[in-house]
C-alpha cells in the first residue's frame, strides 16, 4: 500500500479524520496478515514508510507508524504519505548456547 492521506477535510474535525487515517492502516496490517503465508514462510513481514511525501518519508518500524502518523499531524501538515510493503518473514532460532541460566541468589 502507498497512499498519501488527506489529514484535513472540508467539514469534518481534524481529530475524527485522523482517526479515520489510523483505523484505515491498522485495517490493512489485520488483513494483511490474516493472508495464508506461503510455504516455507512462518508470518507475514512489513516494510514501512511515513512521512509528509514520498520524497521525504522515513523508514518505521511497524510499531511506530501509527506514532508517525500522529507526530504528522500534530505538525500542522495538511496530509501524510504512508508506504507499508508487506513480505515474507521467517523466524530465526537463537542458539541455545547463547542461553544462560540467570543465578539467584542464596540469601534468604
Amino acid at each position: 500500500m502507498k497512499k498519501n492521506y488527506p489529514l484535513q477535510a472540508e467539514g469534518k474535525h481534524p481529530d475524527r479524520v485522523l482517526e479515520a487515517v489510523k483505523h484505515d492502516i491498522r485495517k490493512y496490517f489485520k488483513r494483511e496478515r490474516n493472508r495464508d503465508v506461503p510455504k516455507g514462510v512462518d508470518f507475514w513481514d512489513f516494510d514501512c514508510k511515513v512521512g509528509l511525501s514520498a520524497e521525504t518519508a522515513q523508514v518505521v518500524r511497524v510499531s511506530g507508524v501509527i506514532e508517525a502518523v500522529d507526530a504528522a499531524a500534530k505538525t500542522g501538515a495538511t496530509s501524510v504519505y504512508v508506504e507499508i510493503l508487506s513480505k515474507h518473514g521467517v523466524r530465526v532460532l537463537k542458539a541455545q548456547d547463547d542461553y544462560e541460566e540467570p543465578q539467584q541468589d542464596a540469601q534468604y
